[in-house]
């Protein structure tokens, strides 16, 4: 999955090339930021959820409604102007969108790889919050990789048993392994009204401490409201592309 614009919906795609600063190429290409260059993001206001959007990255356009407004279409480069007077209409205040080609806009700008998980992690989580479902609990973590064949927590032990970092060969991408991904308050709100899910962090946090694989190295859980893997990717990995059904392995 790749996420155009920072916040909103995603967009499922077949194929992605290593843009130089480590991120997928069109992922996280924008994000939305105020006058002072502050991110309007989930962690700001829960209002970013009731935005829908939709992509079509060939034709580099976005389309953008909510319950109550009607859809509309923006080319997301010649369009600018509009498009941030879309946003800035529904949040109340100026707002901007910011473009990084080269980085993107991660989360961790020292591990600015694709986020890994196993698809049994995602399930496993799913059942820890009924009715939760799976696309649910992609639509709350957003993360670039999922693993069909690995079992759930499979990205815990992605490291030694001193927890440094292991590489990762996704087809021909070389990655590195950086961190348990930390969580913001995202997660706990339902991706599509924003209403929170009662005692979610705390009930997370015991179901990870529980289900914590053993051989996952203690060094890299200083507390438990992480999930998902978070990656470095080298400079000489540029243009590389990862594809679906790319083989993945760990080799210590």
């Amino acid at each position: 999955m790749l996420y155009p614009i920072k916040s909103l919906d995603g967009v499922a795609v077949d194929a992605a090339a290593v843009l130089p600063g480590g991120a997928l190429q069109g992922d996280r290409e924008f994000a939305l930021v105020d006058r002072e260059g502050k991110f309007v993001n989930g962690k700001r206001t829960e209002a970013i959820h009731a935005i829908r959007a939709q992509f079509d990255r060939a034709a580099r356009q976005v389309q953008l409604w909510t319950r109550a407004i009607a859809p509309q279409t923006f080319h997301l480069d010649q369009q600018r102007a509009d498009l941030e007077a879309w946003f800035s209409d529904y949040f109340g205040y100026p707002v901007q969108l910011a473009q990084n080609t080269h980085q993107g806009f991660p989360d961790d700008c020292e591990a600015s790889g694709p986020t890994l998980v196993s698809v049994a992690t995602l399930t496993t989580v799913a059942t820890w919050f009924p009715p939760m479902t799976l696309t649910e609990a992609r639509q709350r973590f957003r993360t670039n990789l999922e693993l069909e064949d690995a079992p759930a927590f499979w990205e815990d032990e992605q490291f030694t048993a001193m927890g440094d970092p292991l590489p990762l060969h996704v087809g021909d991408v070389r990655l590195m392994s950086s961190n348990p991904c930390q969580r913001c308050i995202v997660p706990t709100r339902d991706s599509q009204t924003g209403d929170r899910t009662p005692q979610f962090q705390a009930h997370f946090i015991a179901q990870r401490r529980a289900t914590l694989p053993a051989n996952a190295p203690p060094t890299r859980f200083n507390h438990f409201y992480k999930l998902t893997l978070n990656t470095r990717v080298a400079s000489d990995q540029t243009g590389k592309v990862l594809r679906i059904g790319d083989q993945v392995k760990s080799i210590e």
